[in-house]
């Protein structure tokens, strides 16, 4: 059983492959999705709206920065990671918070958002 079983993880993610992808490795691993959420609008309302356990961010949805969901989720104190194909200067990470370079496998998602989650596991996030 994985770190995550049991957990709702929001997706927000504006590419519909890419979201389809996590979201079947998030259920693979045992995780119920919230969204995905294609925009920052039905983002904001599945964070204000939803018991969400941690988040995957796309850093940029529909050309709009992250940013405000990323506000929104550290003022609730839910642990989320970037996801980036731009490379970590591309986000708005703070020092603590993971950035998953796109793409990404199962196990990569999986630990990064273990260690988001206070955990430990052997896989690199970056």
């Amino acid at each position: 059983m994985s770190a995550l079983w049991g957990k709702r993880i929001l997706v927000v993610e504006d590419e519909a492959i890419i979201a389809i992808m996590v979201e079947e490795m998030l259920i693979d691993l045992g995780a119920s999705v919230v969204g995905p959420a294609q925009s920052i609008p039905i983002a904001r309302n599945l964070v204000e709206t939803e018991s969400i356990d941690a988040a995957v961010l796309d850093v940029n949805i529909r050309s709009d920065r992250i940013d405000p969901i990323a506000e929104l989720l550290r003022a609730r104190r839910i642990p989320f990671v970037f996801a980036t194909g731009y490379g970590a200067s591309a986000s708005s990470a703070k020092q603590d918070e993971l950035i998953l370079e796109k793409p990404y496998t199962s196990d990569r998602l999986l630990g990064a958002l273990t260690i988001a989650l206070g955990g430990r596991h052997s896989a690199v996030a970056k």
